[in-house]
């Protein structure tokens, strides 16, 4: 594990495989890690990409700044081209799951040109509603309120298709695990920040890289009738929809997961990277 200092927090990441492979840039949902990546991270490795996976400020190691009540997900985007900055990259792919999407959907809204391919997994662009606004401002206060433990145990098969819960119980309570010990304030500061997300509709039209729309068949969060709209935003897309899984088929099924994404990497290959 590594530290960085971007704007007013400490980054915790980890950065695997060659210094001289493919970049890509793996980015957790909400309220997990950079640890729900491992299956990800040991496979692309093992085929010569370098892969970041950093914890989100107020996430994982990385502390949620003193002051900070609400954390955009413009600030979490600056944060991961900070990383980029710092390790002296000028672009990487860049992908993430459900929040992590959303926040690959602002770094290419803000930083375009170092994008060098789109993964979006169980992820939705649309702005939030009025609704889903008084929602999640609520759960911040119930988070902060009465802690994460609760929380996790309500959502843990929606997380996971209910089968997974059952099937997979060491996968079930090491999501478990990372949705109990995550900050309530980095939780909290994160759901205030992404009820005011900006529209992503407006700008996925005007992608131009390669871009991977992954979802499991079974997500109650994010369907696959969300994915096919982004799908048929983004043009030339891929859509991959993976059996057997919910929220995180990353972790659900990784096989079937890391077999697309290493497919979608070699389209991309040795594209050159953009600057700027």
């Amino acid at each position: 594990m590594r530290t960085h200092e971007v704007q007013n927090a400490t980054l915790h990441y980890d950065d695997h495989g060659p210094e001289d492979g493919l970049p890509v840039l793996l980015v957790h949902g909400h309220p997990f890690n950079r640890t729900l990546w491992a299956p990800q991270v040991r496979e692309l490795v093992a085929h010569g990409h370098r892969v970041l996976t950093p914890d989100l400020r107020g996430y994982g190691d990385s502390p949620l700044p003193a002051d900070a009540p609400a954390t955009h997900l413009s600030a979490f985007a600056d944060d991961l081209a900070a990383l980029l900055d710092h390790l002296g990259l000028p672009g990487a792919v860049v992908g993430g799951v459900s929040m992590g999407g959303q926040i690959a959907m602002e770094f290419h809204r803000r930083h375009p040109r170092r994008v060098r391919g789109l993964v979006l997994s169980d992820t939705s662009a649309p702005a939030e509603t009025d609704e889903g606004k008084a929602f999640r401002n609520a759960l911040a206060d119930r988070l902060l309120a009465e802690g994460m433990a609760g929380y996790a145990d309500e959502v843990i098969d929606k997380m996971l298709a209910p089968y997974n819960v059952t099937a997979q119980p060491a996968l079930a309570e090491s999501v478990l695990t990372m949705m109990r010990t995550t900050d309530p304030r980095g939780a909290a500061a994160a759901l205030r920040g992404r009820a005011e997300r900006p529209d992503y509709r407006e700008t996925l039209p005007g992608v131009t890289v390669p871009t991977l729309i992954l979802v499991g068949a079974d997500d109650v969060y994010t369907p696959v009738a969300t994915a096919q709209e982004i799908h048929r935003l983004v043009p030339h897309a891929t859509l991959t929809v993976i059996d057997d899984a919910g929220h995180l088929p990353g972790a659900e099924q990784p096989v079937r997961f890391n077999a697309a994404l290493l497919d979608f990497l070699r389209t991309v290959g040795d594209r050159a990277p953009r600057t700027g």
